[in-house]
């Protein structure tokens, strides 16, 4: 029994030990989406501010928890106006819904580095199931301040229509279909 106990009292310190929060830095890392104008063009932006949390206890990352929050008023188009226009009432109500979440629920190993990021992303009042790809890049020490650093690519898309955003605006002038494109570079939280 001592030495049942005793092994299970190791394996706990051990997963523990390595049990990690990473946290993003922002000057690293993107947030990016595009979207179609008139069926023809592409619109790209990104959220200037936001936060990447990810907890794991493996390695190789296969238990990832991912939590994601963006101020919705620091989109950024490269476009004054359409950014104005983004944050009002027609499309995302910056004032009344400011942030968009996204809360991890699974994360599947597909091949070699490669997982399906399952969870669910909060935006303009309403919560929906996601799957997005995930891509860990891998680890390396930062030879600046000599902190490791984890790096992630996220992909995916998404319906803007899921979500009531934009809905005065038919597909056909902006797209429903969202492509998410982000690249996360981590560290661990202090």
């Amino acid at each position: 029994m001592k030495k049942i106990s005793l092994s299970i009292v190791v394996l706990l310190f051990t997963v523990t030990a390595f049990s990690q929060t990473w946290v993003s830095d922002l000057s690293h890392s993107r947030l990016g989406f595009s979207i179609s104008h008139l069926a023809i063009s592409t619109v790209t932006g990104n959220f200037k501010q936001f936060e990447v949390k990810a907890t794991t206890a493996k390695a190789d990352y296969s238990d990832v928890k991912i939590e994601v929050t963006a101020q919705i008023a620091s989109i950024n188009t490269d476009d004054e106006k359409r950014d104005a226009h983004l944050n009002g009432d027609d499309f995302f109500d910056s004032k009344q819904f400011p942030t968009l979440t996204f809360k991890s629920t699974s994360v599947t190993k597909i091949k070699d580095k490669n997982y399906k990021l399952l969870g669910n992303l909060t935006m303009h009042g309403v919560t929906k199931p996601v799957v997005l790809n995930l891509v860990f890049v891998g680890k390396i020490t930062n030879p600046m301040n000599k902190k490791e650093i984890a790096v992630f690519k996220v992909s995916g898309i998404l319906k803007r229509s899921d979500f009531g955003v934009g809905s005065k605006f038919p597909a056909a002038m902006v797209g429903n279909e969202v492509k998410l494109i982000a690249s996360v570079e981590l560290s661990p939280a202090s």
